[in-house]
């Protein structure tokens, strides 16, 4: 793997553990294994080192999440298996976690890929509800804007009451209970 790819993933990886400040340049330069001229040979310094991590990382759930909203299926069974798939709860989700991080929010360039992926997903989740509105699994009532923005916070709600239990569990349980409303609302 070339050195800017390891820089990359190594300060994907320190965000998601350590947040933007415990994210120093001699952690990413140590973790990829990398010195300080070849980082800022391939980086202006750190911001954009993290601006394109987090872009990265974006772009990374972005994909993972069109594997199951592209598959077959209802509705239902496409949201509820991007709900289900296998995740590191106890982590958190490494878009949702930057939410927290006062020196991300603080920079428009670092906050915009963190709001272009959460705009997606609410988007894509719309979509999705939108077509089965169209399909009469869900009724005509039922707003798809809202229903996206409930789905999307009910998961990333669900990363923080499980890292607050130190356990998988109320997670599981609010998407459980999210995936029961879906189903109940035909």
């Amino acid at each position: 793997m070339e050195t800017a790819e390891r820089l990359i993933r190594s300060t994907q990886r320190l965000l998601w553990e350590r947040g933007y400040v415990g994210t120093s340049p001699k952690a990413i330069q140590r973790d990829a294994d990398a010195g300080q001229g070849s980082m800022y040979h391939h980086f202006s310094g750190k911001a954009e080192l993290a601006r394109t991590a987090i872009e990265r990382s974006g772009t990374e759930l972005r994909a993972a999440a069109e594997e199951q909203f592209a598959g077959p299926g209802t509705a239902t069974e496409r949201i509820t298996l991007y709900l289900a798939r296998d995740r590191d709860v106890l982590r958190g989700c490494r878009i949702g976690r930057l939410t927290a991080d006062p020196d991300v929010l603080a920079d428009p360039v670092l906050r915009a890929p963190v709001a272009d992926t959460f705009a997606w997903l609410r988007t894509r989740l719309a979509e999705i509800i939108a077509e089965g509105k169209r399909n009469g699994e869900y009724p005509d009532r039922l707003d798809p804007d809202r229903t996206a923005a409930t789905v999307a916070a009910v998961l990333q709600g669900g990363y923080v009451l499980a890292r607050a239990a130190g356990d998988d569990a109320p997670f599981e349980l609010a998407v459980q209970g999210l995936v029961d409303l879906l189903r109940g609302v035909t």
